[in-house]
């Protein structure tokens, strides 16, 4: 391990955590109330799931990458289709909120968290390719170095969403469907191209 090595690696994290940034902006924006707890399991969500996926990737490259290879295809789909679902209920849920509902508004809670964990990270599957020469050690500090960068990444992104949240926290549920929905869109765009 040398110094290109912790730099690829760091890159590497920055270049994944953009998606989880994305969506704890989000969730700063819709909880502007957001305790430090929130703010911690919401970072650490991220970065378990940011360094858990290339770690299986890479798993798969040595030891099933024939069946990996079929699966592949499917990844861009199941980010799309748990983005879309998530971000339309949460624009269900503004529009009815902006409109006057009685509806408390959603805060999103962990099954929500670890849909959007899973569903920002999945696509960093494919990561293991990239890490498939690295022995065992190599790999398990590239998800650690991952780890750290996306908790850093998102919790700033919850933070700045929080200071924002309560100028617009009437919009602020319909953004944010808006912008997972976009994210599903730029995920599955990007895997199928």
């Amino acid at each position: 391990m040398n110094a290109i090595f912790f730099a690829n690696s760091a890159l590497l994290g920055l270049g994944l955590a953009m998606d989880a940034f994305s969506v704890s902006l989000v969730r700063g924006l819709n909880d502007p109330k957001m305790k430090k707890s929130g703010i911690i399991a919401t970072a650490s969500c991220f970065a378990f799931f940011q360094a858990a996926m290339p770690l299986v990737g890479w798993i798969c490259v040595h030891t099933v990458l024939e069946h990996f290879k079929s699966f592949q295809k499917f990844i861009p789909w199941i980010a799309l289709l748990l983005l879309f679902a998530i971000g339309a209920n949460m624009l269900s849920d503004g529009i009815k909120h902006r409109c006057g509902g009685e509806e408390e508004k959603s805060r999103g809670g962990i099954g929500t968290l670890l849909m959007q964990g899973i569903a920002t990270s999945i696509d960093a599957l494919s990561v293991g390719f990239t890490i498939a020469e690295h022995n065992t050690a190599e790999a398990f500090i590239c998800a650690l170095i991952i780890a750290a960068i996306t908790f850093v990444v998102c919790a700033a992104g919850v933070c700045i969403g929080k200071k924002f949240g309560c100028r617009f926290a009437g919009r602020a549920e319909i953004f944010g469907g808006v912008v997972l929905i976009l994210i599903g869109v730029e995920i599955f765009v990007t895997g199928i191209v």
